[in-house]
């Protein structure tokens, strides 16, 4: 696709991935007299699900929430990319937003001019390496929050003499052999817990290795509730609508638990994953956490696949630390030598705000970190321009909806009032309110996001500035947002045309 140099977008949407899709799709449904283009780096869509290429790579939100709101889940509720990828595959051509997307191009810079009220957006072409540049009135970011080409690897020492195949799970190589080799893998979060049943299928042996313990949900990856009413013969989309509603009350309640009666709700986790590793399983102390339930992500092991590999001895758990590589593998802290054949570092990724674009306004470059968030959509300072960031404890794609329905909104409400650009700012009330990191170290905190806050917009102590992990309160919330409340600055209104 080619776009001419003056041809203006009313909306530019970063990312094909599950939010860009979802986007375009409230874009075209709300607003269907906007013009819109997609912009993606990578030569399909997808995202995550693209990118990602490790063994056994699935979801680990179910998909009765994770999926879009408005097209069911008809298949297993912990889902595969592939299954993800088909399901995505279907919305761009039910909605026939393929002839949108621009696939293959890099974004190098957006700069926001007040005289012109308008985005220029800077993209190199993948195909020939042309510069393309493209002009539009908002920017509806949705490329995600990690960086897609660098993932985190800490500093180990000696990882130069270690003779074996030693790879990120993000930059794995499906064509890679492994059938009866020795694998360590590194980490013991989502990406581990999904790796590692899948190489213990044919490895000669597994070894996960981590520095500190992660909780685990271990359940049947079906919905009873699901497959009782296609029995009844109710229809999907009526299925799909109950059990995703009943899905978010009981993960809901879950997290409130967590809060409320900890310890019980350890002992129930327990429980579940006694059904399949046995009554004998031992928790101390490789999966025994320190900290509170939910301040960290669980891991889901459908079936138990984890722990029935670890109880049957394909798995072996390790809790310690890497002291060095050696030329076999790793010595660790406490004096273990792991030998090894391939390595494999389930250790997280490097948060990347707004993809690492260098965004200007009025020439001045953006310093993301020196923004205050408005409910983690907005940012103090930069006009018409809306970021995606998913909830930690409910589908990513719940937000995605209601950033959509907002950003919908929003739009309406400036072309009702003639106005050419709109931004956040602090209220009179706000002016002495303290200034505080992104989220609570209490509430939530992964390595990767207490690695990555000094990259993160500031938050404040009011509902408006900062980005609500909850659910439940967001979804009445955000559509109640007076878009008239002077939190909204608005600009550049066109003149009305006399009579």
């Amino acid at each position: 696709m080619d776009q001419e140099p003056k041809n203006i977008i009313d909306v530019i949407i970063v990312g094909a991935g599950i939010s860009g899709i979802g986007s375009a799709y409230h874009l075209q449904q709300e607003c269907p007299e906007k013009s819109y283009a997609i912009l993606e780096m990578m030569d399909s869509f997808g995202g995550t699900w693209e990118l990602h290429k490790y063994p056994g790579i699935r979801s680990d939100s179910d998909l009765y929430t994770f999926g879009y709101n408005f097209k069911p889940w008809t298949r297993d509720p912990i889902a595969s990319a592939a299954d993800i990828l088909d399901y995505l595959g279907e919305v761009i051509e039910e909605h026939d937003i393929a002839k949108k997307i621009y696939y293959g191009h890099r974004i190098v810079s957006c700069r926001w001019s007040s005289d012109d009220n308008l985005w220029t957006v800077e993209a190199t072409r993948r195909s020939d390496g042309e510069n393309v540049t493209f002009y539009t009135r908002f920017l509806w970011m949705c490329q995600g929050y990690y960086d897609h080409e660098n993932p985190y690897v800490p500093d180990w020492p000696a990882m130069d003499q270690y003779k074996g195949l030693f790879v990120h799970a993000q930059l794995w190589n499906p064509a890679t052999e492994y059938a009866g080799k020795r694998i360590l893998v590194i980490g013991s979060g989502a990406t581990a817990a999904t790796i590692i049943p899948a190489f213990a299928e044919t490895a000669g042996h597994v070894t996960m290795l981590q520095r500190s313990p992660t909780y685990f949900i271990a359940d049947r990856n079906k919905v009873d509730l699901a497959d009782q009413l296609r029995e009844a013969g109710i229809d999907e989309p009526t299925i799909y609508r109950v059990v995703r509603a009943k899905i978010m009350f009981d993960r809901d309640k879950q997290v409130r638990r967590c809060l409320a009666e900890p310890d019980v709700m350890v002992e129930e986790w327990r429980a579940q994953i006694r059904r399949y590793a046995g009554e004998d399983f031992q928790f101390e102390p490789h999966f025994a956490p320190k900290y509170r339930p939910w301040r960290q992500r669980p891991a889901f092991s459908p079936e138990g696949d984890l722990f029935k590999a670890a109880a049957d001895g394909r798995v072996t758990v390790m809790t310690d630390e890497v002291e060095t590589f050696t030329e076999r593998g790793v010595r660790t802290k406490s004096g273990d030598e792991i030998e090894a054949d391939i390595i494999v570092a389930a250790t997280g990724f490097q948060l990347l705000v707004m993809g690492g674009i260098p965004f200007f306004v009025d020439g001045k470059q953006i310093d993301w970190h020196e923004t205050i968030t408005y409910r983690g959509m907005m940012h103090t300072g930069v006009p018409n321009l809306v970021w995606v960031f998913g909830y930690f404890r409910a589908p990513w794609t719940l937000r995605v909806h209601l950033v959509g329905e907002f950003v919908c909104r929003l739009l309406k409400h400036m072309d009702a009032m003639r106005a050419s650009r709109v931004e956040v700012a602090l209220r009179n009330e706000d002016v002495n309110m303290p200034v505080l990191p992104w989220i609570e170290d209490e509430n939530f905190n992964p390595s990767y996001l207490v690695r990555g806050l000094e990259r993160l917009p500031q938050r404040g102590d009011k509902p408006e500035w900062r980005h609500n992990q909850d659910y439940w309160k967001e979804k009445d919330e955000i559509p109640a947002i007076d878009l008239d409340g002077p939190e909204f600055v608005y600009g550049a209104f066109e003149p009305v045309e006399s009579a």
